[in-house]
């Protein structure tokens, strides 16, 4: 199993400089921050974007893989979102993972837009697909129904297959997509009232892309799998028997990867720092 941590961009550089460089030293495989205009669960706080977050995040830390969870069509377009992409993976030293995702209502409706979700999710696939080509190709043209590109050079490029694709997806065209398209699959699991209905939502979605997989004809083994455990009720770091409680049932549903927040001082995510500690100090090591 390896381990990420999420690190809200709700903070002031000066204050959130110490926490991606404890997140490199307390030995996370993987940190992450939201790619939102703004983030439905703190609607009113701070909000700093994620580019330029994860760029000072790469300059102070030297072994965590750094990703955006997750970037989408509400906010980028794919042929400008190629160069922070390239920019992002040099200044990491090609330690950049890329998660990409339809992308939630407030962000949808923040920028004017007016598109059903159905649409949305159709430019999604279009973006996906188009973002494959740019970071895959030397030269691109392309005219779809939501993006265009015309002759686009993607010099330094292309970075793909080296740098690492990352789907979130939970309906069944988007988890087609994650396997046909991407190295990792990400999911939240959905909206549930109790622990144990959100792991059967978990349960479901796991066994849809085992289903996905058999059609596509990979091997299961070649798709990393991502789970944010913090979208059950239960905050994963409340206390370490519940953050090992989920990691534990992540790894027998075949999760490769887990996904915690850093603990606020009020919800969402409120929890201490002594069991943060207490976890990479005693749990980490056992699941590794």
């Amino acid at each position: 199993m390896r381990f990420g941590v999420t690190i809200l961009p709700e903070h002031s550089w000066s204050v959130a400089e110490p926490m991606w460089r404890e997140a490199d030293a307390m030995g996370f495989d993987h940190a992450w921050t939201f790619d939102h205009i703004t983030w439905g669960g703190l609607p009113e706080s701070p909000w700093f974007a994620a580019v330029p977050t994860l760029a000072a995040a790469a300059a102070v830390t030297s072994r965590v893989r750094l990703g955006t969870f997750v970037s989408s069509p509400n906010n980028h377009h794919p042929v400008q979102f190629l160069r922070e992409v390239l920019a992002l993976d040099d200044i990491s030293g090609g330690r950049f993972i890329l998660g990409i995702g339809t992308g939630g209502d407030i962000d949808s409706r923040i920028t004017g837009e007016d598109l059903p979700l159905k649409d949305r999710v159709a430019r999604f696939h279009e973006f996906t697909h188009l973002l494959d080509r740019l970071l895959s190709e030397e030269r691109v043209t392309a005219a779809g129904r939501f993006y265009g590109a015309r002759d686009v050079l993607t010099a330094p490029g292309p970075v793909r297959p080296g740098l690492p694709l990352v789907i979130a997806a939970n309906g069944p065209r988007s988890i087609a997509l994650a396997v046909d398209k991407g190295e990792g699959w990400m999911t939240y699991g959905g909206s549930a009232e109790t622990d144990d209905e959100w792991w059967a939502l978990v349960t479901t979605l796991s066994h849809r892309v085992d289903e996905a997989l058999a059609a596509a004809g990979r091997e299961r083994h070649t798709l990393t799998r991502y789970l944010n455990i913090d979208s059950a009720p239960t905050f994963s770091l409340s206390s370490v028997a519940a953050f090992e409680d989920a990691v534990g049932r992540a790894a027998e549903l075949g999760f490769t990867d887990v996904i915690t927040h850093w603990p606020r001082a009020e919800e969402p995510f409120r929890g201490s720092r002594d069991t943060l500690e207490a976890v990479v100090t005693d749990v980490l090591p056992r699941w590794r």
